[in-house]
């Protein structure tokens, strides 16, 4: 919530990371404990190790030119399998998910089907080109497509909860109307707010969860706004889920037209139906979720390399097609999430019927729900009702002539 909702939103021209924050914090952590010493002391390097442990932590440190092949600066070449293990910028698979899935799988009560143990067992390095990479035995790569599609299953049954990212965004709010009168202490006695104490790890670390609570019990006048905001939150007064719809496959919303979709949704009143409420731009709030399988479009396991009992030193790539037909197609797609702020009943309506009609004018696809919630307005779109329509050009016509004589009965 913190980097990928607050910052983008509180310093609109500043890039920067959870990771970045990971590696500024190791930096702050190793000067003031005096931790370089205790690391000669156990025949480490600092000059290469502190940054080894960044690029674990973060990828390249820099940005590599064109001519430098290798963009690591804390292992040389042939130990680049080291930097597949923690955070593997190649096709994912690392003990970073490793963890979380165990932990989160855990704690939700989701099973995990996949074996980490089993994937370390039949993991070897394998010399690619000028590389060392890790593969994996040939008979695993169903399991490693089980284990993003264990990933994915995490991202929309959890981390993307349509209710979590909801209570994520109005702390966002609340966050955003306090940060001007938030004061955090960091080096040197110099004052910081909640989006600037990134600048300074000494502020940094005094900026925990208990912010939450400080403006929740505050009494200054000044955080009234933030600390409604996150009275509602405590009472589960929450802002309403409106519905929930998809681009077809060759639209993408991207960040630039995220900030139109608000007021594009106010703009689409329909015409079937008789509303007793006017809605503004405001009163939306549009959730855009990327769901991948961590690369995007692509495919990982195209980047995993596989080798075979019959000759283990030999590295080999796996298409696909070798493994099954029943894997997916597309490895990723964007949800588009609507909730509105008002919570009365004719605002609610009012905004489903907007919703609705505005996926029809867009042609996304029809919202679950579509049918319960705008009645009037779904069996105007012949491609929700019919899908296979455009292979039938008799089924259009008829389709057509039904839908004239649906709009004039309901007129």
């Amino acid at each position: 919530m913190f980097d990928g909702r607050f910052i983008p939103l509180a310093r609109q021209n500043v890039q920067w990371t959870h990771e970045q924050g990971s590696v500024d914090m190791f930096e702050h952590l190793i000067n003031s404990n005096g931790l370089r010493t205790v690391m000669e002391q156990y025949g480490l390097i600092p000059e290469e190790d502190i940054c080894f442990i960044k690029e674990q932590i973060k990828g390249p440190l820099e940005s590599p030119s064109k001519d430098d092949s290798w963009p690591y600066k804390g292992r040389p070449e042939e130990k680049s399998f080291l930097y597949e293990i923690v955070a593997n910028k190649r096709n994912g698979i690392d003990v970073d998910k490793w963890d979380y899935f165990a932990r989160d799988c855990h704690h939700l009560g989701i099973q995990n089907n996949f074996d980490y143990k089993r994937f370390i067992m039949f993991a070897r390095v394998c010399k690619v080109e000028t590389k060392m990479h890790i593969c994996s035995r040939e008979k695993e790569a169903g399991n490693l497509y089980d284990m993003f599609h264990t990933r994915s299953s995490l991202h929309r049954r959890a981390y993307q909860h349509k209710v979590g990212n909801i209570i994520d965004t109005m702390i966002t709010d609340a966050f955003l109307k306090a940060d001007p009168y938030i004061e955090i202490i960091g080096a040197g006695g110099k004052k910081y707010r909640i989006s600037t104490a990134i600048d300074d790890m000494e502020a940094f670390t005094k900026l925990t969860d208990n912010i939450f609570l400080e403006i929740l019990y505050s009494t200054d006048p000044k955080l009234e706004a933030a600390r409604k905001i996150l009275e509602k939150i405590e009472h589960r007064n929450l802002y309403k889920y409106v519905g929930e719809t998809q681009p077809d496959e060759k639209t993408k919303i991207h960040k630039e037209d995220y900030k139109k979709i608000p007021r594009n949704i106010a703009e689409a009143k329909p015409k079937q139906v008789l509303l007793e409420t006017e809605l503004k731009a405001e009163d939306f709030i549009v959730d855009i979720i990327n769901m991948n399988y961590g690369l995007e479009d692509k495919n990982p396991i195209d980047h995993v390399y596989f080798y075979c009992k019959s000759d283990p030193r030999k590295a080999i790539k796996i298409n696909k097609n070798q493994v099954s037909q029943l894997l997916p197609q597309k490895f990723s797609e964007q949800l588009i999430r609507v909730y509105c702020k008002k919570t009365d009943e004719k605002s609610l309506f009012a905004a489903r019927q907007h919703f609705v009609n505005w996926c029809s004018l867009k042609n996304f696809s029809k919202p679950q729900d579509g049918d319960v919630i705008a009645p009037l307005i779904t069996p105007l779109k012949l491609e929700w009702n019919y899908p296979n329509l455009a292979q039938s050009p008799d089924a259009t016509r008829e389709v057509r002539r039904a839908r004239r004589l649906f709009e004039d009965n309901s007129m």
